[in-house]
């Protein structure tokens, strides 16, 4: 064997301290590069998740919505078709008749004796 001098052990020890510490320090650093990852991975799920909710949820609404438009199109159509029939303008009623539901509604009636005159044939 090679006789190592003090100087040599001194060397090789502090070589194999800075070999330690460095292969420490890297794997210290591995450590918290692992645990940053498995958090940064942990929120990416959670919002992947959110995002999966919040578009259920708003597909449930589009589809609501969309329902709701189909209703009141409906609705229009009846309100529509209703106005534009003849018995709601005033071309059914005869311009005495008219005259007569007025005076009625004034509490007019026009006559005492209760017949209703008209025109004489």
């Amino acid at each position: 064997m090679i006789p190592f001098g003090p100087k040599a052990k001194l060397a090789g020890i502090a070589a194999a301290i800075v070999a330690i510490g460095y292969t420490g320090w890297m794997a210290r650093g591995w450590f918290e590069d692992s645990k940053d990852l498995a958090a940064m991975e942990a929120q990416q799920a959670l919002a992947a998740k959110i995002r999966e909710d919040i578009g259920g949820i708003s597909t449930k609404v589009e589809d609501r919505l969309n329902e709701l438009r189909a209703n009141e199109r409906i609705i229009d159509r009846g309100v529509i078709r209703e106005i534009q029939k003849p018995i709601y303008k005033r071309v059914c009623f005869e311009p005495e008749l008219v005259r007569l539901l007025n005076d009625a509604q004034r509490g007019d009636t026009g006559q005492s004796d209760g017949e209703v005159s008209g025109p004489t044939p």
